[in-house]
């Protein structure tokens, strides 16, 4: 299977990234230095047959944020971004008929919908995670896009659903030293500190419905974007995928390139053009995961070192420190604080 790499052209130029340049424009910055090493021009909608790569749209990103030097740019900008006018599958999300099925295609088609963050959905006991994770290696630009992200979902739920869904926010990153604008976009219930990106909601608000819903033209709409071409999976992405599937069975470089069809030599090239190591990737998945259980299934930490062939729970506590920056017994007792209200 092809997998996109950060360099590769992917994203067509007229959505997002026409979006976002829109956007500066109609804050009247200059267009010039917002177009550096971007791939786009300075004239009018790109064409649809114009893409930009994931450096390129972070580039933009990176570009317009300097430009407007304003803590309210990430959130304004996702508040325009879902659903979009990205082809069928806007149109399914636009025609959703609850939570559950909106969720659905957004992991379902986020390489269109949100291409530089791929959102996962998990149950955990009476809530449902959504978690986004980086999908091209942009860790400085990560704030930036989880904000932008969590923006743009949340506020299309408030859209399509009526109503303003009491969503819970997790970020990976300490408390910045001022969290209006997150108030403002978000809400009140924000937790920092947390080790991963993730928005929270009770179980029991998937299935209600939305009253624009129209089980018909989302059924038809998901026809057509199943059939359209879509860009490929990032290669992070796929090596999330890959590791969070074969967790227990102690992945390493050698025997991760080799399922990938690449030497181990070319993986770690590949990877550190992303930003990232093997060693980095694996300690991810393998941190979300024991948070999952932490949560989800209420392990112990015995029952998650031995999940994750740890020989003991002390050698667990130290790489989960290692990992995370706390002790699991602290970021249990903090999580299960807020999933509780």
């Amino acid at each position: 299977m092809p997998l996109n790499q950060q360099g590769d052209p992917s994203i067509a130029a007229h959505h997002q990234p026409a979006l976002v340049l829109d956007y500066a424009r109609s804050r009247e910055l200059a267009v010039a230095p917002l177009l550096k090493g971007t791939g786009l021009d300075g004239g009018a909608l790109p064409s649809e047959e114009s893409q930009v790569s994931a450096a390129q749209y972070l580039q933009l990103l990176a570009n317009v944020a300097r430009g407007l030097d304003s803590a309210d740019t990430s959130f304004m900008l996702g508040q325009q971004m879902l659903p979009g006018h990205y082809g069928a599958a806007s149109h399914a999300l636009l025609q959703a008929q609850n939570l559950r099925q909106a969720l659905g295609i957004l992991c379902g088609f986020h390489t269109l919908l949100c291409p530089l963050l791929q959102p996962r959905l998990r149950e955990a006991g009476d809530m449902h995670v959504l978690y986004w994770v980086d999908a091209f290696g942009a860790p400085s630009q990560l704030p930036f896009l989880v904000e932008m992200h969590m923006t743009a979902l949340a506020a299309m739920c408030r859209w399509l659903a009526g109503q303003s869904l009491p969503w819970r926010f997790c970020f990976n990153r300490a408390r910045p030293r001022h969290v209006e604008q997150h108030e403002v976009h978000l809400g009140q219930a924000l937790r920092f500190d947390c080790q991963v990106d993730a928005m929270l909601i009770d179980s029991s608000w998937l299935d209600k419905p939305w009253p624009r819903g129209n089980a018909t033209a989302a059924a038809l709409a998901l026809r057509a974007a199943a059939l359209a071409p879509a860009p490929a999976v990032s290669l992070l992405g796929a090596l999330y995928d890959y590791l969070l599937a074969n967790i227990r069975c102690a992945p390493t470089l050698e025997r991760t390139a080799q399922e990938f069809g690449v030497s181990p030599a070319t993986l770690k090239r590949h990877l550190a053009r992303h930003g990232t190591h093997f060693q980095a990737e694996l300690d991810q998945v393998r941190a979300h995961k024991a948070i999952y259980l932490f949560q989800a299934h209420g392990y112990d930490n015995d029952a998650v070192a031995a999940y994750l062939g740890f020989h003991d729970a002390t050698n667990f506590r130290r790489s989960f420190k290692r990992w995370t920056g706390q002790t699991p017994q602290l970021l249990r007792h903090a999580l299960a604080l807020f999933v509780a209200g």
